[in-house]
């Protein structure tokens, strides 16, 4: 399978820049195949679409500050896209620098600390910090939301609220899990009053999200590693949610990334740990019965996993509506609701 196979013309004006003023006034395209049904919506209308007794599953991973710029000791600009926080003063880094670092290196960041460079996995740095607080309470106050590469602009104010879910808690990720982005008080409140229920994952979306494809052939590709924890709780409440014959819509595909990471021996169990897993066409997913997504870049793997689920022409022909149709596309863009014609484990 070829990573041409996953292209499609996007013309770049349709890639969002900034958030709507509202959350869910994003558009929504329903693709329910079963019921032979494509339509273009508004996002609010999602309880509209669901029914009393289905369960949405979201990640409650919390975005940090993760972002910072500095400079090398010879005076070359550095900019540093922490992926993970892993001590009181280290952490694993994407630097942005002409020259790659050596170990012992040193970092002078903007309030006067510094950072070495202990040592370098593939495209990931080992870093220790100097600096006045533990890191993580550090950056909180340094740090920069880390916006995607395909925004193109300094984030703002508005980004500290808006790359966020309202339902963030579990501080870890360097990127938003997007689909939840288009859910406030006022909606999950009306999917409440509706009957459909929610359960939460937790899945530290990593920088390495943003990584391209870079094999021709898909199966060569590596997926980078990312945390998550799947309960107990939430896996019986999914059990008995389709034992009463509803249905689990994953809000994002990082909500799917862990239920499969955690479907093992034929059933879906509770599990914490890391993940390497990479979901394209071929693979047999077990643990959801729909899937609310972003729209996503050509040839990446957040398009081979949606493939997967609903077919490769399927999702193609419904990029193409959505670019006929002007969405706006990726993390702050809108969003589409898949209702498969097979479903379940």
């Amino acid at each position: 399978m070829k990573k041409s196979d996953f292209a499609f013309e996007l013309p770049r004006e349709l890639i969002a820049q900034v958030p709507l003023p509202e959350r869910s006034a994003s558009r929504l395209l329903l693709l329910d195949a079963a019921a032979g049904r494509r339509e273009d919506r508004v996002f609010r209308e999602l309880p509209d679409l669901l029914h009393a007794g289905d369960l949405l599953v979201f990640n409650d991973t919390r975005v940090f500050p993760a972002r910072l710029r500095g400079r090398k000791t010879t005076g070359g600009a550095v900019e540093i896209l922490v992926e993970r926080i892993t001590g009181e003063h280290e952490a694993t880094v994407q630097l942005g620098v002409s020259k790659k670092p050596r170990a012992g290196a040193r970092i002078e960041l903007a309030d006067g600390s510094h950072a070495e460079v202990l040592g370098r996995d593939d495209d990931f740095f080992h870093l220790h910090f100097a600096t006045p607080q533990p890191l993580a309470q550090w950056l909180a106050g340094l740090g920069e939301v880390p916006l995607p590469p395909y925004i193109e602009r300094q984030p703002d104010a508005r980004d500290r609220e808006r790359y966020q879910t309202v339902y963030a808690r579990e501080l870890g990720a360097v990127a938003a899990p997007t689909a939840g982005l288009h859910f406030d008080a006022a909606l999950l409140a009306a999917l409440a009053g509706r009957g459909v229920a929610s359960g939460y994952v937790t899945l530290h979306v990593g920088a390495g999200t943003f990584q391209p494809v870079r094999e021709d052939e898909v199966e060569a590709h590596h997926m980078h590693r990312e945390w998550l924890r799947v309960d107990a709780d939430l896996v019986g409440r999914i059990e008995a949610t389709r034992a009463a014959g509803h249905r689990v819509i994953a809000v994002g595909t990082t909500v799917v990334r862990a239920l499969e990471s955690a479907y093992r021996d034929g059933r879906l169990q509770p599990f914490a740990g890391e993940t390497q897993i990479f979901i394209y066409p071929g693979y047999h997913i077990r643990s959801i019965d729909g899937l609310i997504t972003n729209f996503h870049l050509p040839e990446s793997t957040l398009l081979m996993l949606v493939s997967a689920f609903a077919g490769r022409e399927y999702m193609l022909d419904a990029y193409r509506h959505a670019v006929e149709q002007r969405y706006r596309f990726f993390s702050y863009g809108d969003a589409m609701l898949i209702l498969p014609q097979e479903h379940g484990p």
